[in-house]
């Protein structure tokens, strides 16, 4: 007999489930007490990234509360540039930093022994399986392209991205055999987590937001569709979403242009243009994670408003961005609770 449906699959298919499915960006993260707890055991982040045992434990603890529709690997994006021995670390209160990339530096990248370094994550994702119930989709992840060389060129994050920006335009060959490169080695990634048991698997730029018309179709755009081809060459029936923040109008052909199955919101995309987004086919999002740190009436018309505008349609129910640390987890339960009480 089949098992249970998981419905996140289902709104990747193309259909429309009522009420809308329900995981959000970060679930596991600082705004928890029991991941607070198990992040001092673990040493650095990276540790808890590489740990199979606490990366498995940190990504349970959200399904254990809350009962969320997907769980999400926990890792994070940088274990790319990681592998690329870019000497990352995570320095408390300055956030990521690595020793950042040159002309040189790019010239000499080398993709061996990538996913043999990456092993224990594809060991947390295989753990992760098994341990889910089984009508829980079980997400992987990596980052874009352009938002791992944004990281990689500056060594740290920056608020517009200034530095890629210009070693683009300065370098313009060399930075597109970079998001080249990184695609390739993103996307070997996302097949090895499909290998692992994810049941999809979500392609995150989070500093899309910051590339005009033109950059954005040619750094934001093109590697992510390559990216998605080589999975799908693989794996041809990998279900994906693409989340561009910041896009904005940029989203009108994002979907058609990379061939995701989905595209993810930011709050900051009208709900009327996410209503014609729609119409393509699937979407994912998009509540400001303010409401949730609001709680209260701001959080319910912030969710009803969703509701209204795309709760008849193939939605997954998200945050336009990841949750943040000052979330009440009493907020996200409320929530939660609102979500599945949807009736059309």
């Amino acid at each position: 007999m089949p098992g249970p449906s998981r419905k996140i699959v289902d709104v990747l298919e193309g259909k429309t489930v009522t009420p809308p499915p329900i995981w959000l960006m970060r679930q596991a993260g600082r705004y928890l007490p029991e991941y607070r707890e198990t992040r001092a055991k673990a040493g650095s982040f990276l540790d808890l990234c590489y740990s199979p045992d606490y990366a498995v434990e940190v990504t349970l603890q959200p399904i254990r509360r809350y009962g969320f529709d997907a769980a999400i690997l926990f890792s994070d994006i940088l274990v790319i540039p990681d592998v690329l021995k870019r000497n990352v670390r995570f320095v408390q209160g300055e956030g990521p930093q690595m020793d950042p990339i040159d002309v040189a530096g790019i010239e000499k990248l080398d993709a061996e022994g990538v996913l043999s370094h990456l092993a224990p994550v594809l060991e947390t994702v295989r753990r992760l399986r098994r341990e889910l119930p089984e009508e829980t989709t079980l997400l992987g992840f990596c980052g874009a392209p352009w938002t791992v060389a944004t990281y990689m060129i500056a060594g740290h994050g920056t608020p517009d991205q200034a530095p890629a920006r210009l070693f683009a335009y300065r370098n313009p060959d060399l930075f597109l055999r970079l998001l080249d490169f990184l695609a390739d080695v993103s996307a070997e990634y996302l097949i090895a987590q499909i290998d692992a048991g994810a049941d999809a698997v979500q392609i995150f730029d989070s500093w899309a937001g910051v590339l005009g018309e033109r950059e954005f179709k040619a750094y934001a755009v093109r590697p992510v569709a390559r990216m998605i081809r080589t999975v799908r060459a693989a794996r041809p029936g990998a279900r994906i979403i693409a989340f561009a923040k910041g896009a904005g109008m940029n989203l009108r052909s994002y979907r058609q242009d990379t061939d995701a199955n989905a595209i993810g919101l930011d709050w900051s995309v009208p709900l009327s243009f996410a209503v014609e987004l729609q119409k393509d086919g699937p979407i994912q999002g998009n509540l400001d994670p303010m409401r949730v740190v609001a709680g209260g009436q701001a959080l319910e018309e912030g969710i009803d408003a969703i509701l209204q505008a795309l709760g008849n349609g193939p939605l997954i129910f998200n945050l336009g961005h990841g949750i943040t640390p000052e979330a009440d987890p009493a907020h996200v339960s409320d929530l939660v609770r609102r979500v599945r009480g949807y009736m059309p």
